[in-house]
């Protein structure tokens, strides 16, 4: 399934307007981006082979990790790799449900929630 850049874009941007208002509001300090592909650095560090599915990143400092007087931070990083998706999508529809649910599971780790956690949410 091969999306147009500016449909993929739509469908993130309409996975972060679905979240609710009060996890928007702190979201401040982050970016979402987009690319096409995970760059092998980004499988090194977390362990995973390049052959393994990685839809979505999150880099940066959870906020339950910040300090009350803590240093300014730069911008925290979602990305979301559209290759991924597409690859292991068959439609626009499956598309559009992986980006939610990678979305919401990316900002969940800025949130400060682990893995094991979010496999007790259902998200794993």
């Amino acid at each position: 399934m091969k999306l147009a850049r500016r449909k993929f874009e739509v469908l993130v941007a309409r996975a972060l307007d679905g979240l609710p208002e009060l996890i928007g509001e702190r979201m401040d300090n982050i970016d979402v981006v987009i690319e096409e592909w995970p760059a092998r650095e980004q499988y090194r560090r977390l362990g995973l082979n390049p052959d393994e599915w990685l839809f979505g990143l999150y880099e940066g400092t959870p906020l339950l990790e910040r300090g009350i007087t803590s240093d300014p931070l730069l911008p925290d990083k979602i990305t979301i790799f559209k290759g991924p998706l597409e690859e292991a999508c068959e439609n626009e529809d499956q598309v559009a449900e992986e980006i939610r649910r990678t979305v919401v599971h990316e900002v969940a780790h800025h949130f400060g929630i682990d893995e094991d956690r979010l496999r007790d949410l259902g998200y794993d």
